[in-house]
Formats: structure tokens, C-alpha cells, sequence
């Protein structure tokens, strides 16, 4: 069984629109590069007067209304002429899209398509979009590395992620994302109009750094040691949880502009350090718990089953609790905006 990674959906108070302002943080921040990288950077002919959007791993809003929205200004701002937009919602199949359609802006001045499909692959049809965007959504691979799921394996991975402290294991997650990383860029490179741009933005990891001296890492490990303590009660089988691994890698900051500068279908306009105004999360275990829990608990609830996922979060406060001074000590992480051209 592979592990697929979910956010929650719906609009209660544990799904992941109540509970992504920090990952919408990251978008304002970035909002004066943005202008300026549309400003100088695309140059487009629509004479049909159509402008297509492309949000890429797009989940259920608010985020992507406000990239969306944010995209649309600068071209108008840019082009100062009466513009049609239409907007293309992708994410994969099971991403909740009637929880986004549902609340798309009322005000909003776009037509609105959704596209659930494969990340990875193409999913529009050559030449369809002039300005795309994807924002937290180039960390993920497509299929956990051969033998990091197999206990008996040479290179089994322990832990429920990448930690980055196995050489061998971050080398074939490595790997793997380059393949991805790859076929992703592929994909959106045909799909992109000639003199569109295509907007990264997202975490990574500075060079040096590895992921579980991170807060994100740090949080993903006590999921792994609250799952490994319901296993102990006998909630879940040891064996179905040793193969549990996140579809996850961060990259170094090198690793990813390299990967992006060797494709030879896109070329770097901008690879900008972003200063995130909520680039550490809040230390309060309430807060970390739910907001680890509207990203990381749906691949849970998916593999495990929502009642285990719900008693895991219960392990997974406590723990929090307790290791509050550990996380308050963990490195910094980074943000980017990477702005991309077809060549």
C-alpha cells in the first residue's frame, strides 16, 4: 500500500482551509517579487484577450484564490487594458474540489476550471497557460525508493520521512526527486505559452541543514514515534507501519537550483530567499499539533484509518508538550520564490 499525501479537506475547524495562514504568509510575502518578476519577465501576445492562470497542487483555498488573485493584479497592473482570466484549479484526484468550488470568491473575475490529475505528468493540453503557480507543492516525490520501505533492506528507512542523518536513504530520495523535479518542469514547460513564467514558491532546506533539526522535521518525527506508540498497544500491525514513509523530500537550497539549472526546457529568471513574517512556527503544542495534523494526518487517516490518526494526534500533543524546548532550539528552515521561463 503506498502512501499518498492528502490534505484535509472540508471546512471544519481540523481541515486544512481553516488552518493554512501560514502557508499563505509565505504568498504575501512574496507579492512585491511577484509584481516585479511579472512586470519585467512575461511577455506574452493575446491578442485573443485571454489570459490563462494554472495553480498547481492547488488544495482547497484559501491560498490559492489569494496566488490566484495576486497573479491576475500584476497582469492588469502590467498590462492596463480589459482582460479575460481563466483559471485552471489542479491538484490530484482525491484533493477535495468540491470544498474549493464551494467557496470560490464570489467577487472573483475569472472563469474557474478544476483539473485533478498527476502533479508529475501534463495535465493540460500544449500551450494552454500563460502564467502558472505552485506554491508548497515541489517537496513531494512521486513513489517512496526501492528498499526504503523494507525492513530487511540494506537501506530500510526507520523513520516515516527523510530525516537527512542516512546518506544512503536522502541519496535515493535524492535521486528520486530529481526524477521528479525533472518530469514535473518537462510537463509544465509544454504547457506554458511561449514568454509565460511559472512561480515556485515553498520551503527548502539551507545547505547544511538537515530536515529533522528543523520544526517541520522535528514534528514529523514525533507523528513517527506516536504511530510507533499505538503499534506498541496494538492498534496497528509494526509490519504495515515500518512501511509507512512520506512521499516528502525537502531539498538544499543547491540541490534545487542545480536540478532546475540543468532542465533544459526552463530557464531561472529569479531564485529568491523569501523572509516568511511567520518563518518559525508558534511554539504551542496546541498550534503545532493542529497545524501538523491538517497536512501530515491525512496521509495518516488514509493509511491507518481516521481513528487511529485521531488517537496518534492525541500522542502527538503530548509529546509536543514535552519537547517544546527542543523545537524552540530547532534551525531555521528557508523560503523561496523561484520564477521560471521556457527556453
Amino acid at each position: 500500500m503506498s502512501t499518498t499525501f492528502i490534505m484535509v479537506g472540508g471546512e471544519g475547524p481540523n481541515s486544512y482551509q481553516q488552518h493554512s495562514k501560514h502557508q499563505g504568509a509565505l504568498l504575501e510575502a512574496s507579492k512585491e517579487k511577484i509584481n516585479e518578476a511579472i512586470s519585467t519577465k512575461l511577455d506574452i501576445d493575446f491578442t485573443s484577450g485571454l489570459i490563462s492562470i494554472a495553480d498547481f497542487g492547488c488544495s482547497t483555498g484559501p491560498n490559492t484564490f489569494a496566488a490566484v488573485q495576486t497573479v491576475i493584479d500584476a497582469v492588469e497592473h502590467k498590462y492596463q487594458k480589459d482582460i479575460e482570466f481563466q483559471v485552471f484549479f489542479n491538484d490530484s484526484s482525491n484533493n477535495d474540489f468540491n470544498t474549493l468550488f464551494r467557496t470560490l470568491p464570489p467577487a472573483r473575475r475569472y472563469f474557474a476550471t478544476g483539473v485533478p490529475g498527476s502533479f508529475f505528468g501534463r495535465v493540460l493540453p500544449k500551450n494552454s497557460y500563460h502564467v502558472g503557480v505552485a506554491s508548497f507543492a515541489l517537496h513531494f516525490v512521486s513513489k517512496i525508493p526501492k528498499g526504503v520501505r523494507e525492513r530487511h533492506s540494506p537501506v530500510w528507512n526507520k523513520d516515516i520521512h527523510c530525516t537527512g542523518f542516512s546518506k544512503e536513504v536522502a541519496n535515493l530520495y535524492l535521486d528520486q526527486y530529481k526524477i521528479d523535479v525533472g518530469s514535473l518542469l518537462n510537463a509544465r514547460a509544454q504547457e506554458l505559452v511561449s514568454g509565460g513564467l511559472l512561480l515556485f514558491l515553498g520551503h527548502c532546506l539551507p545547505n547544511g541543514v538537515q530536515m529533522s533539526e528543523t520544526v517541520n522535521g522535528m514534528m514529523i518525527d514525533i507523528i513517527g514515534f506516536s504511530l510507533n506508540e499505538i503499534a506498541k498497544k496494538g492498534l496497528i500491525d509494526q509490519e504495515k507501519l515500518d512501511a509507512f514513509k512520506l512521499p516528502v523530500y525537502l531539498a538544499h537550497a543547491d540541490e534545487l537550483k542545480r536540478i532546475i539549472e540543468n532542465n533544459k526546457c526552463i530557464r531561472t529568471e529569479v531564485f529568491a530567499k523569501i523572509s516568511h513574517p511567520k518563518e518559525e512556527y508558534q511554539l504551542d503544542s496546541d498550534y503545532l499539533t493542529l497545524a501538523f495534523k491538517v497536512t501530515v494526518g491525512g496521509s495518516v487517516a488514509s493509511y491507518f484509518g481516521e481513528d487511529v490518526m485521531e488517537k496518534t494526534y492525541e500522542i502527538v500533543r503530548e509529546k509536543t508538550e514535552e519537547l517544546l524546548p527542543q523545537i524552540a532550539n530547532a534551525k531555521p528552515g528557508m523560503q523561496y520564490l523561484t520564477v521560471l521561463r521556457k527556453t
